[in-house]
């Protein structure tokens, strides 16, 4: 069993905005294998079936991102899974990569990432594979909090898709190759 973790914050006013990309990240996976975010359990949405041949959970924390920690844990132990640097993947925005690019990373800080942060502090370690989504830099002289709680920009909601499916693809080879051959894939700018 792998736990796939998409942090964002919950409810409507929160569902389009830069700061969660890592739940459209997780239900574009979910549609994709057709597993329902349907369970209330853990602190999240939680769905459980099948990617490629791997026994997933998909699971989306509703303790809001800087509280996301205590979802995970709840459900890494819900789940049984016992070693997180083999069987936990955290999907999450990143402000230092331009919009769209992808980073797959096997462990290491969290950049200044409260959700990551928190999630680290709960599990007391950070050797956990996780893929970041690039959401851009806000514009000079506008605040960060404000430009990533704030809905992508028209052109960016356009290329989201492809991106997120993107993304998806990353996920599941991350799952089914390992992290070395998703970064190798993932990692290098697109060709223009």
């Amino acid at each position: 069993m792998k736990l796939v973790v998409g942090l964002g914050n919950p409810g409507p006013r929160y569902a389009a905005t830069r700061h969660n990309a890592g739940f459209r990240v997780v239900e574009r996976l979910a549609r994709r294998h057709g597993i329902a975010l349907d369970q209330a359990r853990f602190r999240g949405h939680l769905g459980r079936g099948r990617a490629r041949g791997v026994e997933i959970a998909l699971i989306e924390p509703q303790t809001f991102m800087n509280r996301s920690g205590s979802s995970v844990l709840e459900a890494l132990d819900g789940l049984g899974i016992d070693d997180p640097g083999a069987a936990l993947l955290v999907v999450y925005d990143d402000l230092d990569l331009p919009f769209g690019r992808l980073r797959v990373r096997p462990g290491g800080g969290a950049g200044g990432h409260r959700g990551l942060a928190d999630i680290q502090e709960r599990l007391g370690r950070d050797d956990f594979p996780r893929l970041r989504f690039g959401i851009g830099r806000p514009p000079p002289g506008e605040d960060p909090v404000a430009y990533v709680l704030a809905p992508f920009a028209p052109d960016e909601e356009e290329a989201l898709g492809a991106r997120l499916e993107c993304a998806a693809d990353a996920v599941e080879t991350i799952l089914v190759e390992g992290v070395t051959p998703a970064m190798d894939r993932f990692n290098p700018a697109p060709a223009e």
